[in-house]
């Protein structure tokens, strides 16, 4: 038996990004997506920071760059959205720089972009 990481919690959050999917459909861009998700994420009392600024280091030392995830959801879990043809291994590399940047275990790929139906992917780190 496997145990799914943050089931209940993840099932939530794709719970709001399927309600926009429907109400929005596929095609418009990525900020569009992204505002709509903010409202039914308070709508759902779902706990929610939009585009934390991510502090990086090397070798000891904080760079001047950061990084931005669109959503870190309950302290917990990243939330990456695109609004593209498909997900590729790129945006896949990305969340996993995301989680390896908030030390947090799990991470929603939600493609938005995708037709006939939303795309989405976990990641485990």
């Amino acid at each position: 038996m496997t145990n799914i990481i943050y089931k209940d919690e993840s099932y939530s959050i794709m719970g709001a990004c399927f309600e926009v999917y429907k109400e929005k459909g596929s095609g418009f861009l990525e900020a569009v997506y992204q505002e709509c998700l903010a409202i039914e994420f308070r709508l759902r009392g779902i706990a929610f920071q939009e585009q934390v600024s991510l502090q990086l280091a090397y070798k000891g030392q904080m760079l001047v760059q950061t990084y931005m995830p669109d959503f870190l959801c309950m302290d917990k879990i990243v939330l990456e959205i695109k609004a593209i043809h498909e997900l590729v291994d790129t945006h896949r590399a990305q969340m996993h720089n995301y989680l390896k940047a908030t030390a947090y275990k799990l991470g929603l790929l939600v493609n938005f972009g995708h037709y006939p139906q939303l795309e989405y992917e976990r990641i485990v780190r």
